[in-house]
């Protein structure tokens, strides 16, 4: 008998005592075999650890090179550190083009070249005639109206250029897209071409025909449309190469006119190019009035006008400057990773490309400088300088005919104008986005001032995805609805300037109308951009109802969030009709206590909970009020994880109202224990040491009056015992609170002696509390248990030189020295890091509301995988700080939703191998100090436990993860956080509604050998399940609460007293997993090492039997007897045992 192979089993992965991969090599490997896993343990436990280089000791002093003080001086003057230089370089080698591939994409535009002036021509027909189109392709564009004059004809293109990133080298991996420009031959445009779109249905069927003979040439695996930039007018054509290069390259072709072909003063921001006679097919207004501009329309034109002209430009300041190529490209790496640059309107390369240029011409960045010091130049002139309200200009000229910068400020929300004077080249970014920018642009700023180790990691490295970086996302689908809002907001010019693209025309008057409602409430609103959609040459261009969904992100502040109150202007104020009309009905007149009469709009809310969810109350009622959205078109994401830490009864709160009345319950203890009178030394301090005094117990306790039926009286000691013929009373818990007592010489200097002594104090402050305050008590020699307003405390009494007591060893010759033993550090974690540690997380739970929710839905997940075991309180607590400590590069949360995505990151992709966790809990280790740390963490790493979590109190032995994990449970818990993110993102980012949201925190139970049900008849917390069951049993518990003479039944949860006997009995063979939640099956996995034959030994049989092998005695574990006796010690308690017997061979 022994266990299946090590490939077919998870059991391999937690318990060999291998030592494990770091965290993002383990997350998606196959499980090594068995013969793997032998040379694994036959290593040296330092495997995989980072170490220095030896060097010999001539090596080591051999006098540096010119070349080697030449880089080094380099080093100092353009990077913080010479390890921030080769992460740069690393990083660029990474995402630049290889001169291999280089070719071969040369190669690839060559073939598309000669095969683009090869395309026959076709003779002249009206614009609406298009009857000469072959069958199998369609006009890439919405031709709305269809009636429009002008006629056309197709002629090979006049010029091809290459234009773009790919030939400046600033074009970055993993998509390689080529941009090349078809210069359209005069003979086809005609002078009017500017107007009601004649130019941009030339364009589409231009490319029209271009697709249909490209298409069928065998050189090319895709061909087919997409949009330049998201501009629905502005189709663009996409070849790929056949075969393995198919992935290679996008080349993307751009029809565009002759230079100087279309007047520049008919482009102007104030002129219009699209009448609206011709759009709305309504006659002209016989009132004279002047059409509306058309500003986005002409820059669409303008835009094809320059394509050439901004490659020069870029080519002559970037060309031989290889630190502004470099930091052009670490700007791309940076937009990407904070997904900027994706979509229609979004902050793109070519933007950022010609920012560098501006920096250049203004003298803020030079030729010489770094790729990292032009990263930083941009984003300090990003994160200082606002363009919605300052717009900047490439153009040196001083012509008095050019347009002035405030024309362009009162067309477009942000303004930055080419050399020309003319084209915005930021006219499709919306002023959430660029604001969303210069935020991301601070905070960038803020972590590279700060010379954090870890600071390019954080920056460059690490992902933003919205659902991570917002509080709150909602999501407005269908699309089309935003056309009734169009309507109702009176958008018709910014629809006619759009050409009927009613999402881009309905995004800055939603945004603003939003960021006006939340107010105090908000510290930013981003959108997201509608991806780039791609088609093929035989289907209609997508209409604007299919690009997806509007997803908007709400990044909170906390200080406003929870506020009920829209407190408006005076009655008698000419503001009041305004608040009046921007809240409809909502807005009522109120009297307040200094006696003014204001307008005022109060919000329902009664948890925090909900007050959190205010934001979602705001957004429904605006948008319905004002944009004719109705609230089931707002799919709101800000609350659908609180499900899972609410109480048994509640649905509106998630506990911390409970945690609040716990907290004053032991400030009102520890008051009456400061003014106690009679006990022989004084209290110096009263300190909190259990999870509910830090906010973070995941489910609350709640005030208990026991059910006397349920109990069996012991009137002698004033407790209760649990009937036997009753299900299993309610589980309760007793918050652990320290009792400092003041020094004395009185004291005795035995341990012995001092835990006497502390004993009989004990039993003082149980005499005391009882006849002073008339609290129930009962004391026992470690602790005196009180029961205060239905919550029962365990007050422990701490003597502060106790721990040094504990630590004297003296030698045979008398001499007495200090040295740390397992009694004095376990009573000096007890007694003063732990409730210093309760303290700490405390406060944080005060200067961050969220904290509390985050850290208790990290704790419920951990549980739920059946992992709680491996896992202290304090660790995972320390873990959730860390989020709010040390946020880079987000924000600290303002929600336990984004909190625990976060938590779930920080745990699968933290390398816990190489690094310890610092969390700095007020501030207190400084730099040089983290630097000191982390230098001790790798001289000692062999020595300290696999999760190393540091703070100011514990700088260097990890005391709450001396006693787990081991190396396999935190790589479980990597494989499964890695797992759960990626499908928990995706519910939340469905516009559909997340669905089941319990799913990522229901464990896999298919990795287990054994599984042992429950029966929740006896399992006191069944209520608390990941899937709460619709009807448990009584508990024992009256549903009016108040003052109870008998002390309830404490700590009894007979699934976790079975679990101990369990690994007291079967420890050596076996590991047990068990959710203490209210979970129904214990999870069992068979240890291969207990599975190899042993010499037979007459002292160690339990649970294994004799075998003959080879002649000899051999023992091995008897199953079907071990699975017995799992039933036999859970008589009662177990329902069944259930083997998966293809998990273990006999």
């Amino acid at each position: 008998m022994g266990p299946a192979p090590a490939g077919e089993q998870l059991c391999g992965a937690i318990v060999e005592p291998e030592v494990m991969e770091p965290a993002l090599e383990g997350t998606g490997k196959e499980r090594k075999k068995a013969s793997s896993r032998k040379r694994t343990l036959a290593e040296p436990p330092a495997k995989g650890l980072l170490q220095p280089v030896k060097l010999s000791r001539a090596e080591l002093y051999k006098e540096p090179t010119n070349e080697e003080l030449n880089h080094l001086r380099e080093t100092e003057i353009l990077f913080h550190s010479s390890l921030l230089r080769l992460q740069v370089e690393e990083l660029l080698k990474e995402v630049r083009l290889s001169e291999k591939k280089k070719d071969r994409i040369d190669a690839f535009l060559r073939e598309v070249n000669q095969r683009v002036v090869r395309v026959p021509s076709v003779p002249e027909t009206e614009l609406t005639d298009q009857a000469w189109l072959p069958a199998g392709v369609r006009v890439p564009l919405h031709q709305v109206p269809y009636a429009v004059k002008g006629c056309f004809r197709f002629l090979p293109p006049a010029q091809v250029t290459v234009v773009g990133s790919y030939l400046l080298g600033t074009c970055i991996r993993p998509d390689i897209n080529v941009d090349v420009a078809l210069t359209m031959p005069r003979e086809i445009l005609q002078d009017k071409d500017g107007l009601n779109q004649r130019y941009f249905r030339k364009r589409a069927l231009y490319l029209a025909h271009l697709a249909h003979h490209l298409a069928q040439d065998p050189l090319f695996g895709s061909v087919c449309f997409s949009y330049t930039n998201g501009c629905h007018l502005k189709p663009s054509l996409l070849l790929r190469p056949r075969g393995k290069d198919e992935r290679l390259v996008t080349v993307r072709l751009h029809p565009c006119p002759p230079p100087d072909f279309f007047r520049l003063c008919r482009l102007l921001p104030t002129k219009n190019n699209v009448r609206s006679a011709w759009y709305r097919g309504q006659s002209p207004a016989g009132d004279g009035s002047p059409e509306p501009p058309t500003p986005h329309y002409n820059t669409w034109v303008l835009q094809d006008t320059a394509l050439e002209s901004h490659l020069q430009l870029l080519s002559t300041m970037l060309g031989s400057a290889q630190g502004l190529k470099d930091g052009v490209a670490l700007l791309k790496v940076w937009l990407r990773q904070r997904e900027l640059d994706k979509g229609q309107g979004g902050f793109t390369g070519f933007l950022v490309s010609m920012l560098v240029v501006f920096l250049v011409s203004t003298r803020k960045i030079h030729t010489t400088m770094s790729g990292y010091q032009v990263l930083r130049s941009v984003l300090q002139f990003l994160a200082t300088t606002d363009l919605t309200v300052n717009g900047i200009s490439l153009c040196l000229s001083s012509d008095p005919s050019l347009p002035a910068l405030a024309d362009f400020h009162q067309a477009f929300s942000v303004v930055f104008l080419d050399s020309s004077g003319h084209l915005n080249l930021c006219a499709d970014v919306t002023a959430s986005t660029y604001h969303q920018v210069q935020y991301e642009a601070r905070l960038s700023m803020t972590l590279l001032d700060s010379r954090a180790d870890d600071g390019f990691h954080l920056l460059l490295m690490t992902p933003k995805p919205m659902i991570r970086a917002f509080d709150h996302v909602l999501h407005l689908h269908p699309l089309s609805r935003l056309q009734a809002a169009c309507h109702r907001l009176k958008l018709w010019p910014e629809l006619q300037d759009n050409g009927g693209d009613y999402v881009s025309a309905a995004l800055g008057p939603l945004t603003t109308l939003l960021e006006q409602g939340l107010g105090t409430r908000l510290k930013l609103l981003a959108h997201s951009r509608p991806p780039v959609p791609e088609w093929g040459i035989s289907q209609d261009p997508p209409k604007h109802k299919d690009s997806g969904t509007l997803t908007l992100g709400l990044l909170l502040r906390p200080e406003g969030l929870t506020s009920v109150l829209e407190l408006g202007p005076e009655a008698d104020q000419p503001e009041a009709a305004k608040f009046r009309q921007f809240w409809g009905f909502r807005s009522e007149l109120r009297r307040f206590q200094d006696g003014a009469i204001r307008e005022a709009v109060v919000w329902e809310a009664a948890s925090m909970s909900q007050k959190r969810l205010i934001p979602h109350q705001v957004v429904t009622h605006l948008l319905a009020l004002h944009t004719d959205i109705p609230e089931t078109c707002v799919h709101y994401v800000g609350g659908p994880l609180d499900a899972l830490i609410q109480g048994l009864k509640e649905t509106s709160s998630t506990g911390e109202e409970a945690l609040a009345v716990a907290v004053c319950c032991y400030d009102d203890l520890s008051r009456l224990l400061w003014g106690l009178e009679g006990l022989p030394l004084t209290v110096s301090a009263v300190q909190g040491a259990h999870p509910v005094l830090r906010y973070t117990e995941v489910f609350p306790p709640t005030p208990v009056r026991p059910a006397s039926s349920f109990y069996e009286p012991l009137r002698e000691r004033s407790s209760l015992l649990p009937r036997l013929d009753k299900p299993c009373p309610a589980y309760v818990e007793p918050m652990t609170v320290v009792c400092h007592l003041e020094g004395s010489g009185q004291w005795p200097q035995d341990a012995e002696a001092v835990r006497r002594v502390r004993a009989a104090f004990q039993l003082r402050l149980a005499e005391l509390l009882t006849q002073q305050h008339g609290l129930q008590c009962r004391a026992t020699a470690t602790h005196t248990d009180v029961l205060k307003d239905g919550f029962v405390f365990r007050i422990c009494v701490a003597y502060q030189r106790e721990p040094q007591i504990l630590k004297e060893v003296q030698s045979p010759e008398g001499m007495i020295s200090l040295r740390d033993t397992p009694a004095s550090l376990r009573l000096e974690r007890d007694t003063r890091q732990l409730p210093l540690l309760t303290s700490a997380l405390h406060g944080l739970q005060q200067q961050h509301p969220a904290f509390s929710g985050v850290a208790r839905l990290a704790k419920r997940w951990v549980r739920a995988q059946l992992l709680g075991e491996g896992f202290t309180d304090e660790s995972l607590d320390l873990v959730a700080a860390a989020l709010f400590l040390h946020p880079e590069p987000f924000t600290p949360p303002s929600s336990p939703q984004v909190g625990f995505l976060r938590f779930l990151y920080l745990v699968s992709t933290f390398d816990w191998k190489n690094n310890p966790l610092i969390v700095n809990l007020n501030n207190e280790l400084t730099a040089e100090e983290q630097v000191e740390i982390r230098s001790g963490f790798l001289a000692a790493r062999a020595q300290l436990p696999v999760m190393v979590i540091v703070t100011p109190q514990d700088r260097k032995y990890s005391v709450w993860t001396q006693d787990g994990p081991s190396a396999q449970i935190l790589q479980q818990l990597v494989v499964l956080a890695a797992e759960a993110l990626p499908m928990l993102e995706k519910q939340l980012m469905d516009p559909r509604g997340p669905g089941d949201i319990r799913t990522v925190f229901r464990p896999p139970l298919d990795i287990y050998d054994v599984l042992i049900r429950l029966s929740p008849r006896h399992i006191p917390r069944h209520r608390q399940a990941v899937d709460s069951p619709a009807a448990s049993f009584c508990r024992g518990l009256l549903s009016q609460p108040g003052p109870s003479s008998l002390m309830p039944v404490l700590g009894y949860d007979p699934p976790q007293l079975y679990l101990m006997q369990l690994r007291e009995a079967f420890g050596d063979l076996a590991l047990f997993f068990y959710d203490q939640h209210g979970g129904e099956v214990i999870g069992v996995l068979w240890k291969p090492t207990s599975f190899q034959p042993q010499p037979f030994k007459a002292s160690s049989t339990k649970g294994r039997m004799v075998m003959s092998r080879g002649g000899e005695l051999v023992m091995v574990p008897n199953v079907e007897a071990i699975l017995e006796d799992f039933a036999v010690l859970g008589e009662g308690l177990v329902q069944t045992v259930e083997a998966r017997s293809e998990r273990w061979t006999v």
